[in-house]
């Protein structure tokens, strides 16, 4: 799956979880993508994540910081 398309998929999650605080958003989004999004997904988003994460919203950085602490590193690709 592209990466630009999975930035898009967890900013319109981070969306959703606006209205709450910055660190309940987090929790909010990371939950949600740890409980839907497919164990390759997950890895791919958190390569990006440790590449850089360019184009995650704050939030969503924020809760892509807590999926990292859980999955393997993975090599950061295309």
């Amino acid at each position: 799956m592209n990466i630009e398309h999975l930035v898009r998929m967890a900013n319109d999650i981070g969306a959703f979880f606006a209205v709450e605080s910055g660190a309940q958003a987090a929790r909010d989004i990371y939950s949600h993508i740890r409980r839907f999004w497919d164990p390759r997904m997950r890895k791919r988003i958190v390569a990006h994540y440790h590449a850089g994460g360019e184009g995650l919203d704050g939030p969503v950085r924020d809760a892509i910081a807590l999926l990292a602490e859980e999955e393997p590193q993975a090599a950061a690709s295309g």
